[in-house]
C-alpha cells in the first residue's frame, strides 16, 4: 500500500525538511519590526503547524481491489509466530483501521521532531554561518595552494635539471681522478728525483742505499714491461739517465760485495758469523746484481764460489792433518783371529799400548761414540795438549760432524743469498776432494772391522740428523762413503774369516784346557757384531756371522782333538763354549742363533763329561748298572745275578764313595775356568752316580738273598746330603 506526504517540496527527506527549518527560522528570525512581550514572543514562537504543514493524509491505494488475495493463507500460517501479527489477529483489529493509527503516531512523531529542530534554530543558523566561513577561507587556501603546487612544480623542473649536471660533473670528476691517479703514478714511476740520483752516486752501500736500489729497480722493470711506457716521450727523456744509474748502481755494488767476499779469506775468519752478520744484510745488492747486472751477478757468483771453495778446502785440510795425529791404530793386516799370537812382531808393538790390544775383537767402551753422535766435533789442539788418542771412528764422527754443520750453514746461506741451493754443490766440490783424499788413504789400510761397522753405523745416524734437517746436500756423498766402507768391511771380515779356515793346528794348540785365545777373539768379536747389529737387523750381517760360527767349530773340534785324552778334550771344548756363551749374553741377553747353538753344544758335551767323569770312579758300578741291572732274577737265564756278582760292587762302593765324590770335585774345581759351570757340572755328575746307584740298590732288592747286604749299601739319604753339601758352595 503507498503513502504520499502532502509535504512541501513534496518529499520526506531529511536534506528537505533541514531546510525547511532553516527557512522557518529565517521567518522566525525576521519579525523585529513587531512589539512583544517575552511571553508573547515565547509563544508566538509556537506555529500552528497544522496550518503551515496542512492536512497529512493518507490516501487509499485505488488498486487496492484489485489486489489477489491467492496465497494469502500460506502468508498468515508462516506469520502465526510473529507477536504483532498474532496479537492483531486475536483482537480482530480491522487492518485499514490499525494502519491510520500507525500513520498518526508517526505524524505526531515526526511533528514532535520538526519542534524540536525549531528549538535548536539558532544553533543551525550559527552553524551554517560557520560552514560558510570556513568554505571561504577553504577557497582561498586552495588558491594558495594551486600556487604552490605550480612553484613547486617549476621547483622540481629545475631539481631535475640540477641532478643531471650534478651527475654529469661527478662522472667527470671520476674520470679525472682516475686519470689523475695513473698519471700520477707514471710521472712517479717514471720520475728520477735528484736525491736517488745523490745517493746511487755519491753515497755508501747501506740500508737507505738498498732501499734506493729497490726504488730504482721499480722503475727500471717499470720501463721494461710496460708497453704504453715505451711509447711515451717522457721516456726519452729518462732513460738514458735510468740506464746510468744501473750502470753505476751495478759497479758500485759489485765493488762492495767483491770487499766483503774478501773479508772471508783472512786466516781465522769466523766464516758463519761473517755470513750472518754481515752479508746476509745486503743479500737485496745481489737480488738487484740478478735482475739487472746479469753478467756482473756472475762474475760476484763465481767470485764467491771461488773463495769459499778454497777457504772451505783448506779449513778441512788443516782439521783432517790435525786429526791423524791423534789417531790411535787399532789393528793390523795381522790381526786377525785365526793368526797366532807369536807370529806377532813386538818390535812392531813397541809403541803401542798392551790395553789397545784388546780394542781389536771387542767392542767395548768404542759403542759410546753411537751416543755421541750429537756431541760437537773434536777441538785438536785441546786433544793433542792433553795427550789423547782416539780410534779412527772417533775421529771420522768428529770430521763429518763438522762437514753436516758447515753444509747445513753454507746450503741455508746459499739460499738466502743467492736464492740458488745448486750453488752449494760448485763450493763443496772442494772439500769433498779433500775429505775423500783423506778417506781413500786411510781406508785401504784399515784393517779394524769393528771400527769400519762403527763407521757405518755413524754415517746411517748422521743421513738421519740430516733428514731430520731436511737439509739433501749430502745424501749423495754419505751415500758414497756408506758405499765404500760395506765392501771394506767385508773385506777384512772375511780376512778373519779365511785365518780360521787355514789357521795350523799345530802352531795354535797349547797344552791347556781353558778357553782358547783364538776361541775368545772369536767370542768377542762376534759378540761386538751382534750388539752393532741389534738395532738394525742386518741379513747380510748375520749371515757372514754363521759363515765365521760354522769355520770356528771345526778349527775348535781339530784343537780339542790334539789332547791325548778324550776327557780333556770334553773339557776343553765346555770351557770354550762356557766362555763363548758368557761374552754373547753380553751383546743381545735374548740370545740368538749363534748363542742358542753353543749351548746346544755344552749341553751334550756336559753330558758326555760327567760319564766319563763317573767312568774314572765308578767304572764297574756303571758297566753293572747298563748291563745287568735291567734283568728280572726270577727269569730264567743263563747266568742269573748273584749276591757274590753283586757284593763287591756294593762293598767297594761304600768304601770309598765319598772320596770319590772329593776327587770328582777337585777335578772339576781344577779343569773348568768358570766356577759356576763347574759345579753345575759336578752338581749333574753327582745326580747321575745317585741315579745309577739307585738302580743298584733296586737290583739287589729283586736278587735272592740280597738282604744280606742291607748292612753294606749306603742310604740315599746319606748320598743326597753329600750332594747338597757340594750345591751350598755355589
Amino acid at each position: 500500500m503507498a503513502m504520499d506526504h502532502n509535504l512541501p517540496g513534496g518529499g520526506s527527506g531529511s536534506a528537505n525538511h533541514l531546510e525547511l527549518l532553516i527557512n522557518m527560522a529565517h521567518v522566525a528570525t525576521n519579525k523585529e519590526g513587531h512589539s512583544y512581550d517575552e511571553n508573547n514572543d515565547a509563544q508566538k514562537m509556537v506555529f500552528d503547524l497544522g496550518a503551515f504543514v496542512g492536512d497529512l493524509t493518507v490516501e487509499e491505494d485505488a488498486s487496492s481491489d484489485d489486489i489477489s488475495l491467492e496465497g494469502l493463507q500460506q502468508e498468515l500460517e508462516e506469520c502465526k509466530n510473529d507477536d504483532v501479527v498474532a496479537n492483531i489477529l486475536s483482537k480482530g483489529t480491522k487492518l485499514r483501521e490499525y494502519t491510520k493509527g500507525v500513520e498518526n503516531n508517526i505524524r505526531q512523531v515526526e511533528l514532535d521532531s520538526i519542534q524540536d529542530y525549531i528549538k535548536e534554530s539558532d544553533n543551525l543558523v550559527s552553524l551554517h554561518d560557520q560552514i560558510r566561513d570556513c568554505d571561504s577561507i577553504l577557497s582561498q587556501m586552495e588558491t594558495l595552494l594551486s600556487g604552490f603546487q605550480a612553484e613547486i612544480g617549476s621547483i622540481s623542473s629545475d631539481i631535475k635539471i640540477l641532478q643531471e649536471k650534478s651527475m654529469d660533473m661527478g662522472l667527470k670528476l671520476k674520470n679525472r681522478k682516475m686519470t689523475e691517479s695513473k698519471l700520477a703514478k707514471f710521472v712517479e714511476d717514471i720520475i728520477v728525483p735528484p736525491k736517488m740520483v745523490d745517493i746511487i752516486v755519491d753515497g755508501e752501500v747501506n740500508d737507505e742505499y738498498m732501499r734506493t736500489l729497490e726504488i730504482l729497480s721499480k722503475k727500471l722493470k717499470f720501463v721494461e714491461v710496460d708497453l704504453m711506457v715505451k711509447t711515451s716521450k717522457a721516456l726519452k727523456d729518462v732513460q738514458p739517465e735510468l740506464e746510468k744509474l744501473r750502470q753505476k748502481a751495478v759497479s758500485k755494488v759489485f765493488d762492495f760485495v767483491v770487499q766483503k767476499l774478501y773479508a772471508l779469506r783472512k786466516p781465522k775468519t769466523n766464516i758463519q758469523i761473517l755470513q750472518q752478520n754481515v752479508l746476509l744484510k745486503y743479500k737485496y745488492v745481489v737480488s738487484f746484481l740478478k735482475e739487472h747486472g746479469k753478467e756482473v751477478y756472475i762474475e760476484v757468483r763465481g767470485a764467491y764460489i771461488d773463495t769459499m771453495n778454497k777457504v772451505l778446502s783448506a779449513h778441512f785440510r788443516a782439521y783432517i792433518q790435525a786429526l791423524e795425529k791423534l789417531q790411535l791404530d787399532i789393528a793390523t793386516s795381522s790381526d786377525l783371529i785365526g793368526v797366532e799370537t807369536r807370529n806377532t812382531s813386538l818390535f812392531s808393538r813397541g809403541r803401542e799400548p798392551l790395553k789397545n790390544r784388546s780394542a781389536v775383537f771387542a767392542l767395548g767402551e768404542r759403542r759410546k761414540i753411537l751416543k755421541e753422535i750429537e756431541e760437537p766435533a773434536l777441538i785438536p789442539h785441546i786433544a793433542e795438549a792433553s795427550s789423547m788418542k782416539y780410534p779412527y771412528e772417533v775421529l771420522f764422527r768428529s770430521l763429518h760432524k763438522l762437514l753436516m754443520d758447515t753444509a747445513t750453514s753454507e746450503y741455508h746461506f746459499c739460499d738466502d743469498f743467492f736464492g740458488e741451493e745448486s750453488i752449494f754443490y760448485d763450493i763443496f766440490a772442494g772439500p769433498f776432494s779433500v775429505i775423500d783424499e783423506h778417506f781413500n788413504s786411510i781406508l785401504p789400510n784399515c784393517y779394524d772391522a769393528i771400527g769400519v761397522m762403527l763407521m757405518i753405523r755413524i754415517i746411517h745416524q748422521h743421513q738421519l740428523i740430516m733428514s731430520r734437517r731436511r737439509i739433501p746436500c749430502l745424501d749423495s756423498y754419505l751415500d758414497k762413503v756408506n758405499i765404500a766402507l760395506w765392501p771394506r768391511f767385508k773385506m777384512v771380515f772375511d780376512l778373519h774369516l779365511n785365518s780360521l779356515r787355514t789357521a795350523n793346528v799345530k802352531t795354535l794348540w797349547e797344552d791347556d784346557v781353558h778357553p782358547h785365545y783364538v776361541m775368545r777373539r772369536y767370542a768377542e768379536f762376534t759378540a761386538s757384531l751382534i750388539h752393532l747389529n741389534v738395532e738394525y737387523g742386518d741379513g747380510q750381517l748375520e749371515l757372514n756371522l754363521e759363515r765365521l760360527r760354522m769355520a770356528i767349530d771345526d778349527l775348535l773340534i781339530k784343537l780339542a782333538k790334539s789332547f791325548p785324552r778324550p776327557k780333556l778334550q770334553t773339557v776343553f771344548l765346555i770351557n770354550n763354549y762356557d766362555m763363548t756363551i758368557a761374552v754373547l749374553k753380553e751383546a743381545d741377553p735374548e740370545g740368538g742363533k749363534i748363542q742358542m747353538h753353543f749351548e746346544e753344544l755344552l749341553k751334550s758335551n756336559t753330558a758326555l763329561f760327567v760319564e766319563e767323569l763317573l767312568l774314572e770312579h765308578f767304572s764297574d758300578l756303571i758297566k753293572f748298572v747298563k748291563t745287568r741291572a735291567s734283568e728280572d732274577p726270577s727269569a730264567s737265564s743263563e747266568k742269573p745275578i748273584t749276591v757274590a756278582e753283586v757284593e763287591p760292587l756294593v762293598k767297594d762302593f761304600g768304601s770309598r764313595w765319598k772320596a770319590a765324590i772329593e776327587l770328582m770335585h777337585k777335578d772339576v774345581i781344577t779343569s773348568f775356568s768358570n766356577f759356576l759351570c763347574g759345579m753345575e757340572i759336578l752338581r749333574a755328575a753327582l745326580t747321575q752316580l745317585l741315579l745309577y746307584y739307585t738302580r743298584l740298590s733296586d737290583s739287589i732288592k729283586r736278587i735272592v738273598g740280597g738282604s744280606a747286604l742291607n748292612k753294606d749299601l749306603v742310604s740315599i739319604s746319606s748320598i743326597m746330603y753329600e750332594i747338597r753339601k757340594y750345591s751350598r758352595t755355589f
